[in-house]
């Protein structure tokens, strides 16, 4: 009896923890909330009343009207919770950024400038995002409000959402209010910062790990549905065509949904960084790449269609004379291809900025000690340097010695330089390497923290690689497995279908469709519908991969034609396979 009190307990505790905390969000929205319940809460709850009786009193098998309450309910639910959401992802972009903009504000602190002027300059950097607006946020308090920097930190660790980033306000704050120096707590807090974050980026990895089980009981389960949907009306009578689409627009919602949860949890730490004011030939590489991969796909695309049309009289069967007859989803699988032209180049450089971000930390740390120690400028130490082997690095750092010597602004000098790296790393810390410099920082020691601080990333990045390493896998084993699933009940149905069709010719005293209804089915639309559903998994899935990774979008195409390759690929060996089998 005492347990029963203390789950009823448990369970109410958490019930009220979760309303006090969705209760806080509709608070923290940047949209008043009369509002929100007006133009978005409101109208929800009447699309899901209206599409609550559509399901009702339509009359129309269960599985055809089941998705229709289902849509509005997910568009209430949505609506209802959009605030907490809205929130999470202020929390998770304040993680993200968090031990960036720390490393940044333990640069400044050690150069020359004021407290207050390190905080302004922080705001000022648009690429931290939500943080810089946060550090904004207590630079406001105390330029407008005329508050102590102490007390401003005190307040917003009450209302910022993210844990890490309110105990570092908070202790701030108590700190700067004994006086005590904001360099000398940021130096010593270094270890447990970086723990923090480290914390933080392993969490939402671990996090990803769960939803990859989640992911994959979810399509399993969705797998079957479809499978029931294409078989079961053998034996109903019901419109096979009208069950099908209706479990592939669920299917396509919980994908979409795993998508979209996948992408609020995975960390956000991109490698590619994008200067809208510097030129690099990649930029060119790539657009090339990808012109001719886009034209060459969509005219691929154009005469498939044309041959399936008969408009055209040379069709895809005439050029893959080899397989006859061409399978259906190599239509789709084939117009693809040439999407490997820009997928494959972008993959290439990026190995390359992979490699530069590896060798980064030994070229700062070593400019950093050596102008320390020979207390010169960095045009004379790069002069030395730029006979070292830093592995793809060391072309960059020649051409920005060139720079430095033709006597090109220090600051362009540098900017160039990030911008032919195209690493956000890079240009992030070789940015704090810069500024602290101009502002009379301690070359010896500014390398030296920006070295530990960048290995520590690379670690973390090594353990995001591991994850969608194992991601890759479980999309290509799943794409393989449902794929192979569907073709088997469709192939199953077609030879029942032919199977009936010489039963009735054969036999005239037994009604045959009585037991077997294949004349509801319309095989080619249904194959047509498979072929979409694999067509749309590979493309989400691709999707997720680069979402885990944090590459360009453009590697997406890589995946994308990989997985559409896998997918049909499965389907045709699978209808070949029962075909061999079951054929009679």
């Amino acid at each position: 009896m005492a347990s029963a009190d203390e789950s009823a307990s448990d369970l109410e505790l958490t019930v009220t923890s979760a309303l006090s905390g969705l209760i806080d969000a509709y608070q923290q929205m940047p949209m008043p909330l009369n509002r929100y319940l007006g133009v978005i809460l409101v109208p929800s709850a009447v699309f899901f009343v209206a599409t609550l009786g559509i399901g009702l009193l339509l009359d129309l098998p269960l599985m055809i009207r089941g998705p229709i309450p289902l849509l509005g309910f997910l568009m209430f639910v949505s609506a209802v919770f959009y605030p907490k959401i809205l929130l999470s992802q202020r929390k998770s972009e304040l993680n993200n950024q968090f031990h960036l903009v720390v490393t940044h504000m333990t640069v400044l602190a050690t150069t020359n400038i004021d407290r207050m002027e390190v905080f302004r300059q922080l705001s000022q950097q648009d690429q931290y995002g939500e943080m810089a607006a946060e550090i904004g946020r207590v630079v406001e308090l105390v330029d407008t409000w005329n508050q102590s920097l102490d007390d401003a930190c005190r307040r917003r660790a009450k209302q910022v959402p993210s844990d890490a980033v309110s105990d570092f306000f908070d202790r701030l704050g108590y700190t700067l209010g004994a006086g005590q120096a904001l360099d000398d707590y940021l130096i010593s807090e270094q270890s447990q910062i970086i723990q923090n974050y480290k914390t933080v980026y392993g969490g939402t990895l671990d996090n990803l790990e769960v939803m990859k089980d989640l992911y994959l009981s979810m399509i399993l389960s969705m797998t079957f549905a479809l499978v029931f949907a294409v078989v079961l009306p053998v034996l109903t009578g019901t419109n096979p065509t009208m069950t099908v689409s209706a479990v592939i627009v669920l299917y396509v919602f919980v994908q979409s949904g795993f998508y979209l949860a996948i992408r609020s949890m995975a960390p956000h730490d991109p490698l590619w960084y994008h200067p809208e004011d510097k030129h690099s030939p990649i930029e060119d590489k790539i657009r090339n790449a990808t012109i001719a991969g886009t034209v060459l796909s969509t005219l691929l695309l154009v005469f498939s269609l044309a041959g399936m049309l008969g408009v055209s009289p040379v069709t895809l069967d005439d050029v893959v004379f080899f397989v006859d007859p061409l399978p259906l989803p190599f239509y789709a699988a084939i117009p693809t291809l040439p999407l490997l032209i820009p997928g494959i180049v972008v993959n290439a450089e990026e190995k390359k900025i992979k490699a530069r971000d590896e060798e980064f930390p030994s070229f700062i740390r070593a400019l950093g000690a050596t102008e320390g120690a020979k207390q010169s400028t960095t045009s004379t130490v790069l002069e030395s340097l730029r006979k070292k082997d830093f592995g793809p690095l060391t072309d960059n750092v020649d051409n920005l010695y060139k720079r430095l010597n033709m006597r090109i602004e220090t600051t362009e000098a540098w900017r160039h330089f990030t911008a032919e790296c195209r690493s956000s790393l890079i240009q992030k810390f070789s940015e704090m390497y810069l500024i602290g410099r101009e502002m009379g920082g301690d070359p010896k020691l500014l390398g030296e923290l920006i070295s530990e601080n960048m290995m520590e990333v690379q670690q973390l990045r090594q353990r995001r690689t591991q994850a969608t390493t194992t991601l890759i896998g479980l999309l290509y084993g799943i794409t393989a497995a449902s794929t192979f699933a569907f073709f088997i009940g469709l192939q199953v149905v077609n030879i029942l279908a032919s199977m009936s069709l010489d039963l009735q010719s054969n036999t005239s005293n037994f009604d045959v469709g009585s037991l077997i209804n294949t004349e509801v089915y319309n095989i080619p639309l249904i194959e047509f519908l498979l072929v979409i559903i694999i067509m749309f998994g590979a493309m989400l899935s691709a999707l997720m991969v680069r979402t885990v990774d944090g590459g360009h979008k453009i590697n997406t195409y890589v995946h994308f034609v990989a997985l559409t390759w896998v997918g049909s690929i499965t389907a045709a060996i699978t209808k070949w396979l029962v075909t061999q089998f079951l054929a009679i």
